[in-house]
């Protein structure tokens, strides 16, 4: 069950990584994307550091804990952000947004084929609206989607890796804190990214532009910093079915704040497929007053 505490910083994530993707659309248009990652990670990794140090909190990971936490990095971090910020090159913000929050049927998969999850009536209600939902606001899209298969793939592919991710989050447990967590993945992550920019990108490295710096910076500060660690802590807290329906939110934001940014309508189905992910959310997280969920 979420405390008062939760349901506000699930808010403040829900709206902070639904407005990036217009963020991240624009800055890649015409930056380098994994240098844009690279200088995203690296300062946000800073920054956890430098507040880590201030409040004393330990950086250490014990020898147990280190092959979880790789594990922990690759999926939940690595794979997601490499292919997801290639694949937002070649789609609208908002609907690549769609294709990656596909990633609470992943999550329901992985959990029952990886951990013997049982297949209970409420998450698979949860998931298929959640679903639907998705399908709808991809209407005018698919199209688009299947003319550019790779990015399409791209997208896909690292939705999946998210969802393996949160399961692997409530049942890979660490000794060490969120936020250290978070500070590892993104140093882990950076290395490749680093690696990657140099193979493909590096004839076309160049100083950011002031609005790409701040894109960036938005990125470092609160993309990376402040809402992995949220999430970490939500998808520590709860299954990952309800996890992953919690943020069911932020591709309508993806979607709405990418329309408004383009001047273009909103549709009845993006209205329906709003309705239908607050839905799901209720039925997912068992929002029902009075009543605690037996899932």
């Amino acid at each position: 069950m979420f405390s008062r505490t939760d349901v506000v910083l699930l808010a403040l994530l829900t709206f902070f990584w639904g407005i990036n993707w217009p963020i991240m659309k624009f800055a890649v248009e015409s930056f380098p994307p994994f240098l844009f990652r690279l200088l995203s990670m690296v300062i946000g990794a800073v920054g956890i550091g430098i507040y880590m140090m201030l409040r004393r909190e330990r950086f250490f990971v014990p020898v147990s804990d280190r092959r979880r936490v790789t594990t922990l990095a690759i999926w939940n971090m690595l794979l997601w952000q490499v292919m997801s910020i290639y694949a937002i090159q070649a789609l609208s913000s908002g609907r690549a947004a769609i294709i990656g929050y596909t990633m609470p049927m992943w999550a329901f998969i992985a959990g029952a084929l990886l951990f013997k999850e049982p297949f209970r009536v409420r998450s698979l209600i949860a998931v298929a609206l959640a679903l639907v939902a998705t399908t709808l606001l991809a209407n005018e899209e698919i199209n688009s989607f299947f003319g550019k298969p790779y990015a399409f793939g791209l997208m896909l592919a690292s939705a999946i890796s998210w969802g393996v991710g949160t399961v692997l989050m409530k049942h890979l447990r660490v000794s060490i804190s969120n936020m250290a967590l978070t500070f590892w993945m993104l140093v882990f992550t950076s290395v490749f990214l680093l690696i990657g920019s140099i193979a493909i990108e590096f004839n076309d490295w160049r100083s950011p532009s002031i609005g790409e710096w701040l894109a960036i910076l938005y990125n470092a500060g609160i993309t990376f910093a402040l809402c992995h660690i949220l999430w970490f802590r939500i998808a520590r807290n709860l299954t990952p079915v309800a996890s992953s329906i919690s943020i069911m939110l932020i591709p309508v934001i993806g979607v709405f704040s990418g329309t408004v940014a383009l001047e273009e309508p909103i549709t009845i189905l993006d209205l329906t497929a709003l309705g239908l992910i607050l839905i799901a959310m209720a039925v997912g997280l068992n929002l029902t007053p009075g009543r605690r969920s037996r899932d």
